[in-house]
């Protein structure tokens, strides 16, 4: 079984325990995901099937979320997951204010990421180092926000601002959320999280766990081909004569269009993998699903 599963997210539940529930549920064993999701957080977990697991990094990079910021709280991971370490009302806080720094964080900017996150510190993961007790320290990154829309502003002692946010993969909204606080001089942290699109994916058109395992077991449920999730990357079909040679690793000649990643096609319209342009007409084999010995 090879293919994509656009996998709505539950609250409470990690990415990895989705991918075990999933690898149990289609008894396969090679199930990957796209795009950590925090336990805390729901919504859009791209799922790999099989030998489209090779395909994760090929999917569109850029992600939206609904967002919600709490004013007057500030916690150990940026979000309602941590302790709180400090906690003051700001009822009179308000949207305007909050809407005029904004337009600060959209754009190409610098981003620190959350101790308790998934980042590697010499072979160790952060939030690893951090439950320990230790002190991580990791550097800025630049990282890219499209769009900052607000959805609903609610007044209150600790008044809460909810965003649609567009961006690219690797922002972090916990630090957002962090960072838009800082800007105004008070405590702000991630109260909840929803992804609603990410790595072409949509929440309109997810499958919860629920609704996996009875399609499943009414034998209804079938992955759409891996290629249906990479038409944003253009297409190139090869001559019958190039196509067992280009999956055997020798480059061919491939469309003079400028491109660096293609989905490559033979005649029949067999998916064969993903082709890199190398100079003006060279593709050269990057990811090769078939075995050239093989019919499609």
């Amino acid at each position: 079984m090879d293919g994509f599963l656009n996998l709505n997210k539950p609250l409470g539940i990690t990415s990895h325990d989705c991918v075990a529930q999933v690898r149990r549920c289609l008894r396969l064993k090679r199930v990957g995901h796209g795009g950590t999701l925090d336990p805390l957080a729901t919504g859009v977990l791209p799922i790999a099937l099989g030998r489209a697991t090779r395909l994760l990094n090929f999917l569109p990079t850029t992600k939206r979320y609904r967002a919600t910021i709490r004013f007057g709280v500030q916690t150990g991971t940026d979000d309602l997951g941590g302790d709180i370490l400090v906690q003051k009302p700001v009822s009179d806080l308000t949207l305007t204010q909050v809407q005029a720094v904004l337009p600060e964080f959209i754009g190409v900017i610098q981003q620190t990421p959350p101790a308790f996150s998934a980042i590697h510190i010499q072979g160790q993961r952060a939030y690893d180092l951090a439950r320990r007790g230790e002190t991580v320290v990791l550097p800025e990154r630049s990282v890219e926000i499209f769009e900052l829309i607000v959805e609903n502003w609610q007044d209150g002692a600790f008044p809460e601002l909810t965003l649609l946010v567009h961006c690219r993969a690797g922002t972090y909204i916990r630090s957002l959320a962090r960072d838009v606080g800082r800007k105004l001089n008070i405590p702000a942290t991630l109260s909840a999280l929803t992804r609603t699109e990410s790595g072409g994916m949509d929440l309109a058109h997810s499958t919860t766990l629920e609704q996996l395992q009875a399609e499943v077991q009414a034998q209804t449920w079938q992955p759409p081909a891996p290629d249906q999730m990479l038409n944003h990357l253009p297409a190139v079909t090869l001559p019958p004569q190039q196509v067992r040679p280009w999956c055997q690793g020798q480059k061919q000649v491939g469309s003079a269009l400028p491109s660096p990643w293609w989905r490559v096609y033979d005649e029949r319209g067999c998916f064969l993998g993903i082709g890199q342009q190398i100079g003006e007409r060279e593709l050269k084999p990057h990811i090769v699903l078939v075995d050239p010995r093989l019919e499609c």
